[in-house]
């Protein structure tokens, strides 16, 4: 039997990695306790009212009859309504996308470059500047995004009153018409982005520049810098986007907070208010998403490699 050319096999991969992490959405939503009805009855609903509530909302049929039908809704690319408000996830969605394709495109820009000079430094600089790197970097990856929130709250905002510690940018209203709102909530997304991406890269860039060519470019006397482009970068391409694939997805989940501490109306904070409302439909549409951002990100990492490992 032929062997299915590349483009298939990455095709059908992305297929069957969607329709699992559909199914774990699916589950994990379903888990959850209590539902919508019980938020619309406000938990003093009689039995008979939280019966028709569920059954309006067809929560009464079998969770495989329900998966398929979610299921096929999303392929025909109308994930439904909300069970709370009504409107249709496709506009809540739009409303909110802009600040959070906003917050992670900029904690990106940022993260991305710091990433690499932390890694770098972490093995290739000076005694005092490694062991400064990685201690940053084994720091910022340990501390959690609400903790690294408030120091920055108490450093930028409350002691030198740089930056306001609460945006509060209404949802709808292009999240660059006030980028002063985005720089706490973006340092908040990509300072722990860069420190961890740098912990993993690091050992990376040291098996690089631990390799015979590296090494007699270096005593060659190259600088540092076309060492790093031309002999660094095309080693780590690979390892570097499946990386960012996985960072892209997670920071979906990872602006739930920044946007719930500092008040902006993005994707991550309509999945925390939908999980606290049991609004399934529109937790599980979020979160799909974010799962397909991970998985065209790990197709495009094994695109690269596959560039960057022929002859």
């Amino acid at each position: 039997m032929a062997r299915l050319p590349w483009p298939a096999r990455a095709l059908a991969r992305g297929v069957l990695l969607m329709a699992a992490a559909s199914m774990v959405i699916f589950l994990c939503t379903a888990a959850l306790p209590g539902d919508a009805a019980d938020v619309l009855g406000g938990g003093r609903a009689a039995p008979g009212e939280l019966a028709r509530l569920r059954a309006e909302q067809g929560l009464d049929r079998p969770l495989p009859v329900r998966y398929l039908a979610w299921l096929a809704d999303v392929l025909r690319g109308d994930p439904g309504a909300s069970l709370i408000t009504g409107r249709p996830i496709g506009e809540l969605v739009a409303q909110r996308a802009g600040v959070t394709l906003a917050l992670a495109a900029a904690a990106l820009a940022a993260g991305v470059p710091l990433m690499a000079a932390l890694a770098w430094a972490a093995v290739r600089g000076p005694r005092w500047l490694r062991r400064t790197a990685n201690a940053v970097v084994v720091a910022g990856a340990a501390l959690p995004q609400a903790v690294v929130a408030a120091a920055l709250v108490a450093w930028l905002s409350a002691a030198w009153g740089w930056f306001p510690p609460v945006s509060m940018l209404p949802a709808g209203e292009p999240a660059w018409s006030r980028p002063d709102l985005l720089v706490l909530p973006v340092l908040t997304l990509a300072l722990p982005i860069a420190a961890y991406g740098a912990a993993l890269l690091r050992g990376a860039i040291a098996d690089v520049l631990a390799r015979p060519h590296v090494r007699d470019a270096e005593l060659r006397g190259l600088p540092p810098v076309t060492i790093a482009l031309r002999y660094v970068l095309p080693m780590i391409a690979a390892p570097a986007t499946r990386l960012l694939a996985v960072t892209l997805g997670g920071l979906v989940a990872g602006t739930a907070v920044a946007e719930t501490l500092f008040g902006l109306a993005g994707l991550g904070e309509l999945l925390v208010t939908a999980v606290a409302t049991r609004d399934v439909p529109v937790v599980q549409s979020v979160a799909l998403l974010a799962a397909a951002m991970v998985v065209a990100g790990l197709a495009a990492a094994s695109a690269l490699h596959r560039e960057t490992a022929r002859p």
